[in-house]
């Protein structure tokens, strides 16, 4: 067997229409497809990733919070490549977007940062080399 990339990722949000807001307006991920499907009670959102990926946001009704913090085992975050971090900072905070300080990564000298998404999901953005 033989992977080829990651096909796509998926996340459960507790407020379809913010989080649909936040990905696709703040996050500027254009829209593929999006569903609705009555018997699960669930919106289904196909998002295109740069890379030709897919991120999938679905909604289910009355589903608990998953603790981001302490770490855990399992998923930690998301990362998503930028090419000016300046400037991605600043646009998150232009939409309100509280974000972390920029740290350098102590193994490869990247900048990069974290900041969350509606549900509290741990985001990065990663600085690929200038």
């Amino acid at each position: 067997m033989q992977l080829t990339r990651i096909h796509h990722v998926a996340l459960i949000c507790g407020d379809y229409p913010r989080s649909k807001a936040f990905y696709t307006e703040v996050l500027g991920l254009r829209v593929l497809a999006e569903t609705w499907r009555a018997e699960r009670q669930s919106h289904k959102l196909d998002l295109a990733l740069p890379d030709g990926g897919q991120l999938e946001l679905f909604s289910f009704p009355d589903r608990p919070p998953r603790p981001s913090y302490p770490e855990a085992r399992g998923l930690r975050h998301l990362a998503f490549s930028v090419e000016d971090l300046d400037a991605a900072v600043a646009h998150l905070q232009a939409h309100g977007v509280a974000v972390e300080p920029i740290r350098v990564d102590e193994l490869t000298g990247q900048r990069f940062t974290f900041f969350a998404d509606p549900d509290d999901l741990p985001l990065e953005l990663y600085e690929t080399a200038r």
